[in-house]
């Protein structure tokens, strides 16, 4: 088993038992040279897969130029980002083509922004009374660690020890509309929520709940925040899971997917009304929207822009699902939640917890984490094709029937606390010998729905890098498209060339917040 105990780093996580050194595409490997399928995706910060050659591509060509200036000068990215942030997300908010974005760093910075943000407006435009204002999260949230969003979750592992909170939020059962109305008072700015609870297990609300908000909160003059780090760019199946349910919210708080793995970056898009009154000095960041920042994420941008990768995560969501209730029927899960390439799946704790059915995920070939205990998520690169995909649920459906029969290779059977047995992918795992995994450019066919998959060669470990370029992306693909079945590579030496000009400017859809 690796080593994963390291002195000098403070004990924040509790990993299991591999150290990757390596990585391609669906696929990672570890200091032993073990292979895996990469099922978790840095919490879906990796939807285009790792080292996508268009996004290292771009990370490349920015080194050579400048990566920092911080927001006391411009820099001739920055806007382009902006623009790019409005044309694909801002139709999906109220803010429309005349939205504003912000620019930061990481997701709880998005979230903290978008708080200040409808507090200011609540203030300065609703006329509530200073220091007043209230904003209604919801129950089982995740929206970020630090002192303020933790104050906002009830998850005591997150929250307890860190007090005293910031007051002025009011905490409902997700998913409760009623719960939210009555909540709702002169002094609430804006209701906060995740369209689809990640941290919590995937969980999904009713079909009414976010219409019901958007509704509510339009009849109150009320801001609707959604905190789409993890569901949002492609994950559900639509840029914006907020689709999902044909809402508009009136800001949207991205992370992860949009710094394509590379980067940290995130930024707050929306209503011009609300993050206008954002001015000089009120907000800033000294790293939010650097240069690098804001050419990996229009390049992440641009791989959204055509719809592909939208539709192979509906695609392939729902060869997930199909596989994922007939684990349920099986009395292998006792629940099993997927909305496009996501699910949480609930492990039986007669079996075992979800931490040993990632230790015998991982003996097998397939890296996944727990939530609460029994929970697992699962969220492989976007980029998956059906080979790799159907192999992994067939990994998923022996390791469960290993903890139900007890078998050796079951897990550790020594509970959360134990890293458990050797963790190594054993040779023969059906990775070996088979060709390289998918694409990850956006650019390879969608094939047919009805077009068979059964014959396609098994994914493998990809190894040899390509000499292509980031090639151009085809026609938006539609929902009804089947998962790619063709394995190829993502991954090319970077050509040595200046950046691509920038698009035709509009006017600033920045935020005029100061560094």
């Amino acid at each position: 088993m690796a080593d994963t105990t390291h002195g000098a780093l403070a004990p924040t996580y509790h990993p299991l038992p591999v150290t990757i050194a390596r990585a391609h595409g669906t696929h990672v490997w570890d200091t032993d040279g073990n292979e895996f399928l990469d099922f978790l995706s840095g919490y879906s910060a990796l939807n285009f897969g790792h080292l996508h050659q268009g996004l290292v591509a771009a990370a490349m060509t920015q080194l050579r130029q400048v990566t920092l200036t911080s927001r006391a000068f411009d820099h001739d990215r920055l806007e382009e980002f902006a623009q790019r942030l409005v044309e694909v997300v801002g139709p999906l908010t109220t803010g429309g083509e005349d939205s504003l974005v912000v620019p930061m760093n990481t997701g709880a910075e998005a979230v903290e922004t978008a708080i200040k943000a409808v507090r200011k407006w609540g203030y300065d435009v609703r006329g509530v009374p200073a220091d007043q204002a209230t904003i209604v999260v919801a129950g089982g949230n995740f929206h970020g660690r630090t002192t303020t969003l933790v104050g906002l979750s009830d998850d005591p592992v997150a929250r307890d020890g860190f007090g005293p909170f910031a007051p002025g939020f009011v905490r409902v059962p997700f998913g409760d509309l009623a719960a939210v109305a009555d909540a709702v008072d002169d002094t609430t700015v804006a209701v906060l929520m995740e369209p689809v609870q990640g941290e919590a297990g995937v969980v999904v609300p009713p079909d009414d709940f976010w219409p019901g908000l958007r509704a509510l909160t339009a009849e109150k003059n009320i801001a609707l925040v959604a905190d789409e780090i993890q569901s949002g760019l492609g994950r559900t199946g639509t840029t914006l899971a907020c689709e999902l349910w044909d809402v508009q919210p009136d800001l949207v708080c991205l992370g992860k997917a949009l710094g394509g793995g590379i980067v940290p970056v995130s930024a707050v898009v929306g209503k011009p009304e609300i993050l206008g009154v954002l001015t000089p000095g009120t907000h800033g960041s000294t790293f939010g929207g650097n240069p690098l920042a804001c050419a990996v994420g229009v390049a992440a941008l641009d791989l959204l822009s055509t719809g592909q990768y939208q539709a192979r995560a509906a695609a392939s969501g729902r060869v997930l699902k199909e596989r994922l209730d007939a684990l349920v029927d099986q009395g292998l899960l006792t629940g099993a939640r997927c909305v496009g390439l996501w699910a949480g799946i609930d492990v039986d704790p007669s079996l075992g917890t979800g931490r040993e059915l990632c230790e015998a995920l991982l003996e097998r070939g397939v890296l996944a984490k727990d939530t609460h205990d029994a929970t697992i998520r699962l969220s492989p690169p976007l980029s998956i094709v059906q080979p790799e995909l159907e192999m992994a649920l067939d990994i998923l459906e022996e390791s469960l029937v290993a903890l139900r029969d007890g078998g050796p290779d079951g897990g550790s059977g020594e509970g959360s606390d134990d890293d458990g047995s050797d963790g190594e992918a054993h040779a023969e795992e059906p990775v070996q010998d088979a060709e390289e995994p998918a694409a990850q450019d956006g650019d390879e066919r969608v094939q047919d729905a009805e077009e068979p998959v059964q014959d396609a060669e098994k994914p493998a470990a990809a190894e040899r890098q390509k000499d292509e370029g980031p090639a151009e992306p085809e026609e938006p693909a539609t929902a009804d498209a089947a998962v790619e079945t063709t394995p190829s590579t993502d991954t090319a030496d970077i050509p040595d060339e200046k950046p691509a000009p920038p698009r035709k400017r509009r006017r600033s859809r920045l935020s005029p917040a100061a560094g």
